[in-house]
């Protein structure tokens, strides 16, 4: 596989990661459980096969420098800096959050899904943004 490749695919998994949050919280208002579940599961498996992919691309290509210059370059650290920080917490948050809906302990899983939701839903779009200032600019 080239592994040029990689940076697209991963843009692509994460703006699918995206779509699928954005379901699964319809299907949730609409108390449409199962759909609400199959989304969020859809969700998790599209976000680990970004984090495997991810993984790979840089531990054989390193980091790619950003190229842009004037007013984009402070936006796209400010950007990148938020994006990595919430990123390391995403794992954690979305695991804690299915573990609960597992559990069957809904009240618990509500809890934490109000705060995972808007932190997943904001690395996976800015994922898909880093990607463009970085590769398409």
């Amino acid at each position: 596989m080239d592994l040029a490749l990689l940076p697209t695919v991963n843009a692509l998994l994460n703006g699918a990661s995206a779509v699928m949050l954005l379901l699964g919280l319809y299907f949730i208002r609409r108390r449409r459980w199962r759909a609400h579940r199959n989304a969020m599961l859809t969700a998790v498996a599209l976000s680990v096969a970004f984090l495997t992919s991810y993984l790979i691309y840089h531990s054989q290509m390193g980091s790619t420098r950003f190229q842009g210059t004037g007013w984009i370059r402070p936006f796209y650290f400010s950007v990148l800096i938020t994006h990595t920080v919430l990123a390391a917490l995403v794992p954690i948050a979305a695991g804690l959050t299915l573990y609960q809906a597992l559990r069957s302990r809904f009240g618990r899983h509500r809890a934490i899904a109000r705060w995972t939701l808007p932190v997943w839903l904001y690395v996976s779009v800015t994922g898909v943004g880093i990607y463009w200032m970085l590769y398409r600019l």
